[in-house]
């Protein structure tokens, strides 16, 4: 386990179970064992399971996990997704905190196969952005991967990205991107964001190598791919939803980048059974 999940397990425990349980620990015997199911309510593609496993073994390492499923799998409505067996306390007490991290991760993973499916196959690359909940960076885009689509950068550390402000803080595109050459390694890309065909020119002047092209309509898109002419890869951002998601992939772009692939999926719906 990550440090960075046994803080998030911690945090979720600290604001769900705080001094404890008292529900279940007034109700339920220390002693008591018993055994659980966790069921999908809907069709979703599911993400996190090992996570919620996690939950349930921080809190008695002798629970007893067992699934046929996997992250990335298809699960039907009313399909069981985990059995649970061990001490009664530890399975009450971490219904909550994994239910919340399988229902937020299978939400995005489902949300994003939606658009891998939109997309029908096509040689575009569907990638995520930096647009995450605080503190679930990591585990959002793995929940991206696993419906099926990629990361771009995980954060400011690991990828070139120069933004309007960027190139307003250095005085223009080809400052920016001069500055930003003389400073990195050999093996980094630089990619630069425009809003307009003069802002395409000035970026392959100053020899970017990737190209993104931010809430551009479809015309303008096109002519952009046209001027561009494989001298760069091209990214589009911005306004794009599950309807023109086809007709962009069709303009001859190589990524497709989309926030609402974390910021705006709504969680599935699990429940866990005590049997």
């Amino acid at each position: 386990m990550t440090p960075l999940l046994t803080r998030l397990i911690d945090m979720a425990f600290a604001e769900d179970i705080g001094t404890g349980d008292i529900t279940t620990d007034y109700l339920v015997s220390s002693y008591s064992r018993g055994s659980g199911i966790i069921i999908a309510k809907e069709d979703l593609i599911l993400a996190g399971l090992d996570i919620a496993k996690t939950v349930f073994q921080r809190l008695d390492p002798e629970v007893q996990l067992q699934s046929d499923c996997e992250d990335g799998a298809e699960v039907a409505c009313g399909e069981t997704v985990l059995h649970l067996e061990g001490n009664m306390r530890a399975l009450l007490t971490g219904e909550r905190a994994a239910l919340n991290f399988l229902q937020h991760l299978s939400g995005i993973a489902t949300h994003v196969r939606a658009y891998v499916k939109a997309l029908n196959n096509s040689r575009v690359r569907l990638v995520d952005t930096r647009k995450t909940t605080p503190g679930w960076r990591s585990l959002e885009k793995y929940a991206v991967r696993m419906g099926g689509a990629y990361n771009h950068r995980m954060g400011l550390y690991d990828g070139v990205l120069i933004k309007d402000n960027h190139i307003a803080a250095c005085g223009g595109i080809q400052q920016a991107v001069a500055a930003a050459r003389k400073q990195i390694s050999h093996l980094l890309k630089i990619e630069v964001e425009v809003t307009d065909l003069a802002g395409v020119v000035q970026a392959l002047e100053s020899g970017a190598d990737v190209i993104m092209l931010d809430n551009m309509d479809i015309a303008h898109i096109r002519e952009a791919v046209s001027v561009i002419q494989n001298r760069a890869i091209v990214e589009v951002s911005g306004g794009i939803t599950l309807k023109n998601l086809t007709e962009l992939s069709e303009t001859g772009v190589d990524l497709i980048s989309v926030g609402a692939l974390t910021h705006s999926a709504r969680a599935v719906d699990l429940s866990m059974r005590i049997e």
